[in-house]
């Protein structure tokens, strides 16, 4: 059955933030976007949640098909919805943290031209309003380890 209402409703996604931890340096996973907006620019591994599909498992299927990375646990972090926070329309995004023990072999796949492990200290320009959600998250999770 299909719904249909009179007023606009806004798109939701799941991003995936992985950090591993090499002796005292951290570094996060991210990825090169393939596709406008922000075609080149790096990101945080996420996408749009499918209709049938719940958000625990929209991180952990963004993550894989992005980077090729499963079977981290993942911890619901926190929400995200700035109104100018994706130039297309309005998109709320759930952020989830992953700790990893050491950087594992991650390529770009599907609508990501490539993925990298980045030092926390040197993090490129970031998509979106990543560079936010990378902050709290590097103040909640890494800064307390």
């Amino acid at each position: 059955m299909a719904f249909t209402y009179e007023y606009p409703r806004p798109a939701v996604t799941a991003d995936a933030l992985i950090f591993s931890k090499n002796e005292s340096s951290f570094k996060i996973l991210l990825i090169q976007r393939l596709k406008e907006p922000f075609k080149g620019k790096w990101a945080l591994p996420g996408g749009f949640l499918d209709m049938d599909e719940d958000l625990d498992r929209a991180a952990g299927r963004e993550l894989k098909e992005e980077t090729g990375l499963s079977g981290v646990t993942l911890k619901q972090f926190k929400a995200y919805g700035n109104i100018n926070r994706d130039p297309r329309h309005r998109t709320i995004t759930v952020a989830y943290v992953g700790m990893i023990d050491k950087e594992q072999e991650v390529t770009g796949l599907d609508d990501a031209a490539d993925a990298r492990w980045f030092d926390i200290n040197a993090l490129p320009l970031l998509a979106f309003d990543h560079d936010i959600i990378v902050s709290d998250a590097i103040e909640a999770f890494v800064l307390n380890n």
